[in-house]
C-alpha cells in the first residue's frame, strides 16, 4: 500500500480491494449520496468492482486517484480524498468525503491540503479543479478555505454544479508579492 502523503493526525494511502467493507459504508452514507452521487455499491463485490474500474487504474494511468485517508492513531479509516482526472474537465480536480462523524473536526481540510501539495508537485500540475453542488454549504466553503476561487457553473452528469480552480501559479504570484510588501 503506498501512502501518498501524511499529516500531524492522518496517513493518506492508495486504495487497495481489502478495502471493501469501508467502500460499501462510504458510498452509502446519506451525506456521500446526496452530495456526491449514489454509485450503487451495495455489496462487497459492488466495492471491488468500483476500486477496480475507478481508484486503482488511476494510479497507474494517471499518476493519482481517489485515496483512503485513515487517522494515524488507531489507523482508522475515515474517509476519501485525491484527485480525479475525468475526461469531462480540462484539468483533474479533488474529490473528498468523510464519514459523518469524522467532519467538522478539520480533517477534510488537513487531508486536501497535503493531497493538493504533494500532488502538484508530484506531477507538476499547475491548475486543480474542484465541483459541488450548489448547496453543498460545507464543501463549497472549504473550497475557498483551501484556497479555490468560484469559475461559475458547470453542468455535469445532468446537474448543475459549482465550478472551482485553484492555481498554483496565482498562489506562487501572490506569495511573492506579499513578501515584497505588495499586497
Amino acid at each position: 500500500m503506498k501512502v501518498v502523503c501524511e499529516t500531524e493526525r492522518l496517513y493518506i494511502r492508495q486504495f487497495n480491494t481489502n478495502d471493501t467493507e469501508f467502500i460499501v459504508r462510504l458510498l452509502n452514507e446519506e451525506s456521500f449520496i446526496r452530495n456526491i452521487a449514489d454509485k450503487n455499491v451495495r455489496t462487497n463485490a459492488d466495492a471491488i468492482n468500483y476500486l477496480t474500474n475507478g481508484p486503482i487504474p488511476s494510479y497507474e494511468f494517471n499518476g493519482f486517484g481517489l485515496n483512503m485517508v485513515l487517522l494515524k492513531e488507531a489507523y482508522i479509516p475515515i474517509g476519501m480524498c485525491g484527485l480525479l482526472k475525468r475526461k469531462e474537465l480540462d484539468h483533474p480536480d479533488i474529490g473528498y468525503a468523510l464519514l459523518p462523524e469524522f467532519c467538522g473536526k478539520g480533517y477534510a481540510n488537513e487531508a486536501a491540503t497535503s493531497v493538493l501539495k504533494e500532488e502538484m508537485e508530484t506531477h507538476s500540475l499547475n491548475t486543480i479543479l474542484a465541483v459541488t453542488f450548489p448547496n453543498n454549504l460545507s464543501s463549497n466553503s472549504l473550497l475557498k478555505k483551501l484556497g479555490f476561487s468560484l469559475k461559475g457553473t458547470i453542468e455535469l452528469y445532468d446537474t448543475q454544479n459549482n465550478l472551482y480552480e485553484y492555481s498554483n501559479l496565482k498562489r506562487k504570484a501572490l506569495s511573492n508579492r506579499t513578501i515584497r510588501g505588495e499586497a
